[in-house]
C-alpha cells in the first residue's frame, strides 16, 4: 500500500504543474489582447494609430466568426499594419470579397440573432443574414441585401458571390441550396438544391444542418462550384444541375476532405484546373490538381497549431493566405512552406488580401508555383493534438476547441483533465485510507 506521506507531494506537484501550464497560457496568450486592441486603435483618428500587426504590400480584410458573438468582427489592415477598419456590429461575420475597380471598397456576410423581435414568427429563434458594402477608408456602409432565416444561425448564409451590378449568387445553408437572386427585385433567378441529386441518408442530420452548404463561387468558364460540408464533397454545376464526373471526394472518404470550407478553383490558365481547400477537420490546407478525369492532390500544408482552417486564397506571388479558425489566427505560408506572416484573430472565418483579386482569383497553381508541401508529423510540438486525436473523434476536438476561452488550447484542456483526474484519484486513495466509515444501510451514518 502507498503511503499518504508518497502520494500526497505527488499530487500536490502535479496539480501544481497543471496549474503552471493553464497560468503560463492565460497569462501569455496574444488573442485577447490583441482583439481589443484592434477595437481601441479603432477609435482613435486614424493619424494617431499605431502598427498593431507585421506590415504587408497590400491591405489585410478578415472576417471573425465568434462564439455567440463574443470578439466577433470584421478589421482591415492598412498595409503599414495599422488598423484600418473595424466593425463588430454583427454576432459573425463570414465570407469578405473585394468590390471590382475599387481600391478599398469590400462586400462580407453576416449575421445576428432574431430571437424575439419578430414576434410569433420568431418565437423560436431567427437568424438574419445581411450582405453589406463597405468603403474601408470612409467607413460608410450600405445594405446589398438581407433575408430572415428561420433557424438559429448555424443555418445563416456563410458565402455569396456577386455576378454582376443587381445579382448575387447564394450559398443556402437552410435550404440545402445554392440560388442566384436578384437584389432589385428580390426575386430568384436560378435555383439547384443538394435534393436533387444526392440522398438524404447521406451528409448530416436530416432536415437540420444537413449538406451545410458553405460556399459558392462562379468560374471563369460561367460554371458554379459549391461546397457540400457534411457531403465532404466539393460540386461542380451548370444551369441544368450537378456536372457529373467533376465532383471532389465522397461521402465521409475522410483521406480526401474531412468537412471542408471555402474551396477556391484555379483555372487552367493559371496552372490548373485545381482547387485549394481548406479541409478543416482534417487540420490541413490540401490542393488537388484535375489529371486524367480525376483528382490528384498535388500540395498539402499544416502545422502543430493547425486546427479548423476555413479559408485559404493562392496569392499571385505563390503564397497562401490562411485562416486557421480554432487556433485563433492568419497566417501567410510561403512557396517553400515557411510561415512569412502571422497575426493573431479570434476565432477567424475568411481572410482577403487587396490588390491580388477576389480570393484565390490570381494565384497559380501548387504545380505551377513548385509549392513545397510541409505537414506537422513528427513534430514534437503536436503532442497535445495526437494525444487528443487518440483519445476522442476529430470532430469531437474541434467541436471542443471552437468553445474553449480565447487563451486556451488543446495543451491547457489536457492539463485540465489531468488535474481532474488527479483530484479523483487523490480523494479516492483518501477514502481508502481514512478511518472513517460508512454504514451503507438507511439511515446512512458514519462511525469511526
Amino acid at each position: 500500500m502507498v503511503s499518504r506521506s508518497v502520494y500526497r507531494p505527488f499530487f500536490v506537484v502535479l496539480l501544481l504543474c497543471c496549474a503552471g501550464v493553464v497560468g503560463y497560457a492565460y497569462a501569455t496568450a496574444e488573442t485577447k489582447p490583441k482583439m481589443d486592441q484592434y477595437r481601441q486603435q479603432a477609435s482613435v483618428p486614424f493619424d494617431q494609430r499605431e502598427p498593431v500587426v507585421p506590415p504587408r504590400e497590400n491591405a489585410t480584410v478578415v472576417t471573425g466568426h465568434g462564439m455567440n458573438g463574443d470578439a466577433a468582427a470584421v478589421v482591415a489592415f492598412a498595409p503599414d499594419g495599422r488598423v484600418l477598419y473595424y466593425n463588430d456590429t454583427y454576432a459573425g461575420y463570414e465570407d469578405v470579397d473585394p468590390v471590382p475597380n475599387t481600391s478599398a471598397t469590400v462586400e462580407y456576410v453576416a449575421e445576428k440573432s432574431l430571437t424575439g423581435e419578430r414576434g410569433d414568427a420568431c418565437d423560436a429563434k431567427c437568424t438574419v443574414s445581411v450582405v453589406e458594402r463597405v468603403n474601408l477608408s470612409t467607413g460608410d456602409v450600405t445594405r446589398v441585401h438581407s433575408r430572415i432565416i428561420p433557424q438559429d444561425r448555424g443555418a445563416n448564409w456563410h458565402d455569396v458571390d456577386r455576378l454582376d451590378e443587381h445579382r448575387l449568387l447564394v450559398g443556402d445553408i437552410h435550404r440545402d441550396a445554392v440560388f442566384v437572386v436578384n437584389t432589385t427585385t428580390d426575386v430568384t433567378t436560378w435555383r439547384w438544391s443538394v435534393a436533387d441529386d444526392y440522398p438524404i441518408t447521406e451528409g448530416g442530420p436530416y432536415p437540420v444542418d444537413w449538406a451545410h452548404l458553405n460556399d459558392v463561387e462562379r468560374l471563369p468558364d460561367g460554371r458554379y462550384m459549391a461546397s457540400l460540408r457534411n457531403q465532404d464533397q466539393v460540386v461542380f454545376l451548370n444551369e441544368s444541375g450537378l456536372i457529373e464526373g467533376w465532383t471532389l471526394g465522397s461521402e465521409d472518404d475522410y483521406g480526401v476532405l474531412y468537412e471542408q470550407h471555402n474551396p477556391d478553383y484555379i483555372p487552367e490558365s493559371r496552372g490548373g484546373p485545381a482547387v485549394v481547400v481548406a479541409d478543416s477537420l482534417n487540420d490541413r490546407v490540401v490542393e488537388y490538381q484535375r489529371r486524367n478525369g480525376s483528382w490528384e492532390q498535388t500540395w498539402v500544408w499544416n502545422d502543430s497549431e493547425m486546427i479548423w482552417p476555413r479559408d485559404a486564397d493562392r496569392l499571385p506571388n505563390g503564397n497562401t493566405l490562411v485562416s486557421d479558425s480554432n487556433s485563433n489566427r492568419v497566417l501567410e505560408v510561403n512557396e517553400s512552406g515557411g510561415v512569412a506572416w502571422s497575426i493573431p484573430f479570434y476565432s477567424v472565418y475568411e481572410a482577403e488580401r487587396l490588390g491580388t483579386g477576389d480570393e484565390s482569383a490570381g494565384g497559380p497553381s501548387a504545380v505551377r508555383a513548385n509549392l513545397a508541401s510541409r505537414t506537422s508529423s513528427g513534430d514534437p510540438r503536436g503532442v497535445y493534438e495526437e494525444v487528443a486525436h487518440a483519445l476522442l473523434p476529430r470532430k469531437t476536438v474541434n467541436g471542443v476547441t471552437f468553445v474553449l476561452p480565447m487563451w486556451a488550447g488543446l495543451g491547457e484542456l489536457l492539463a485540465v483533465a489531468v488535474a481532474a483526474l488527479a483530484v479523483l484519484a487523490w480523494a479516492g486513495l483518501e477514502l481508502r485510507d481514512s478511518s472513517l466509515t460508512v454504514d451503507l444501510e438507511w439511515p446512512v451514518t458514519f462511525r469511526r
